[in-house]
């Protein structure tokens, strides 16, 4: 497969996209007025310890406090193993033993804490953290207040497990423990030697800042996007980085030199006359990552659904007709479904609960391989996830792991006319609510002439010579309305004001 990494940079923001065969797979950005957080260190205090939720909120310098809950906090009180993406899973033992101890036991209101962010906050929700603190390198993570050696779940070759626990074993400084990242396949003990002198020289650094420092502070920020995604996913699989900024350029070979040196050659400085998204025609499916259907192969499309609770994701054959039989065409239709969805869930970083509804089909081996073939559209995708197989009624469940707001969240905000909503009041119920309002003003008596503001598109509506239902209301309730044509009032909403002094009016009589 080839794959390549374009990152395109500017003074406002830099964007960072991946590319399997040529084909858009994961985009990342990241503005200078809103870096990422995934990584830092604090030194918090604790506001509240919550024992019916086996939680805790940590004060950590933010607007919103931080969610620090049981299952993570750390060694002295049952470490929670699975903080890091990439390895294995904690010995039982150790799990049953955290879930036994109750938070009220292990944490006190006032107490500092070092803690490290593993969620960044999303919608009204702050940053999750963590008490187990985690250094990553190139191969290796280093765990203070720990003694395990893991290894990545991705590396799947036992025989590489065990020559990796055992190289490693003599390496491992007193009180740390060591994870073993998929980039430490067949590397070897001089690599990983450098690894472990490096962090551990980061690590005394950071530990001495946070026993001088009075809490809230930020104690360590993690790397920019260019160095973290370098060290994280450049490796002998990509066959080339081209960057289009002369200082970014330098940054990356910079990196490279030091965490992949056999690898810097393959890191070019793009000197086109054409933006390079341009050039990969990127722009425009960027563009397409927010709309809410997606079209794919042969008429088919998808449509993507994002809520506070989970996204859905629903297949359609649209102009599809296929050229065999019916169950034929729809298994075809779903297998292109499936891996635009993948592509889709990649591209837009969405996590959390995901629901996708194929097409139904009444063949069980076709249900079971669709299965095979979505988890497989999953090899490359380096967040946590599970997915199930397609019940009968053709749904999948899955979840994905979720540490930062997904795209569209993250480029867009809330429509202020129908606040996130997607869709605005018809016309019809406008002006329903409309004559409903100067039914309340009859009823007072206060008021007899009215100047009433909407929307151009309402006024047509209400005053059509076919059914002018000013006219009427002026007829029922003996008003006099001038009705007054204002592009500044959203459609779903309307002004009143008195004709006499001008005074608005709307608020005495609104439900």
């Amino acid at each position: 497969m080839k794959k390549e990494i374009l990152i395109n940079s500017t003074d406002y923001e830099t964007r960072l996209a991946i590319l399997e065969d040529d084909k858009l797979v994961e985009l990342q950005v990241e503005r200078t007025d809103a870096n990422r957080m995934v990584g830092d260190i604090y030194k918090g205090v604790i506001k509240t310890v919550l024992p019916g939720m086996q939680a805790a909120f940590i004060d950590i310098g933010m607007p919103k406090a931080a969610y620090l809950h049981a299952s993570d906090i750390g060694t002295d009180h049952g470490r929670r193993f699975d903080s890091e993406d990439e390895e294995e899973e904690a010995p039982a033992e150790i799990i049953r033993k955290s879930r036994r101890q109750g938070i009220e036991k292990v944490l006190k209101k006032n107490q500092e804490i070092l803690v490290q962010i593993i969620k960044e906050p999303i919608s009204t929700k702050g940053p999750r953290i963590s008490t187990d603190i985690s250094i990553p390198g190139r191969f290796l993570v280093l765990v203070p207040d720990d003694d395990h050696i893991r290894v990545s779940k991705r590396i799947s070759n036992w025989g590489e497990k065990k020559r990796l626990r055992k190289t490693l074993a003599p390496l491992r400084p007193e009180g740390f423990g060591l994870i073993a990242r998929t980039e430490a396949e067949g590397k070897s003990e001089s690599d990983f030697r450098s690894d472990v002198k490096r962090l551990l020289k980061l690590w005394g650094k950071l530990k001495k800042k946070a026993d001088q420092s009075k809490p809230p502070t930020l104690i360590h920020k993690e790397a920019e996007l260019i160095v973290s995604m370098i060290r994280d996913i450049f490796t002998e699989d990509v066959q080339r980085i081209l960057v289009d900024d002369k200082t970014a350029y330098k940054k990356v070979v910079s990196f490279a030199r030091q965490v992949a040196p056999d690898l810097k050659n393959r890191v070019e400085y793009y000197k086109g006359d054409h933006p390079l998204f341009d050039l990969y025609n990127l722009e425009p499916e960027i563009e397409k990552m927010l709309e809410r259907k997606v079209w794919i192969k042969k008429g088919a499309y998808l449509v993507i659904d994002q809520t506070e609770a989970m996204v859905t994701i629903d297949v359609n054959t649209g102009r599809f007709v296929g050229s065999t039989d019916q169950e034929s065409t729809i298994y075809q239709t779903n297998v292109l479904a499936a891996r635009e969805i993948a592509r889709q869930i990649r591209l837009r970083d969405i996590g959390g609960l995901i629901i996708c509804d194929f097409i139904d089909m009444y063949n069980r081996d076709n249900r079971r391989r669709l299965y095979e073939e979505f988890k497989n559209c999953f090899a490359h995708d380096r967040a946590k996830r599970a997915i199930n197989p397609v019940t009968e009624f053709g749904i999948v469940e899955m979840t994905r792991e979720r540490v930062r707001p997904s795209h569209l969240h993250a480029v867009s905000e809330p429509c202020p006319y129908c606040s996130g909503l997607g869709r605005v009041l018809s016309k019809e119920t406008m002006a329903t609510k409309i004559e409903r309002w100067f039914t309340r003003a009859h009823a007072d008596r206060k008021f007899k002439k009215f100047h009433l503001a909407i929307s151009p598109h309402l006024a047509d509506a209400m005053t059509n010579n076919g059914a002018n239902r000013v006219a009427r209301m002026m007829k029922i309730h003996k008003f006099e309305i001038n009705v007054v044509r204002d592009t500044a009032v959203p459609l779903q909403d309307f002004k009143v004001f008195s004709a006499d002094n001008n005074e608005d009016i709307t608020d005495k009589y609104r439900v």
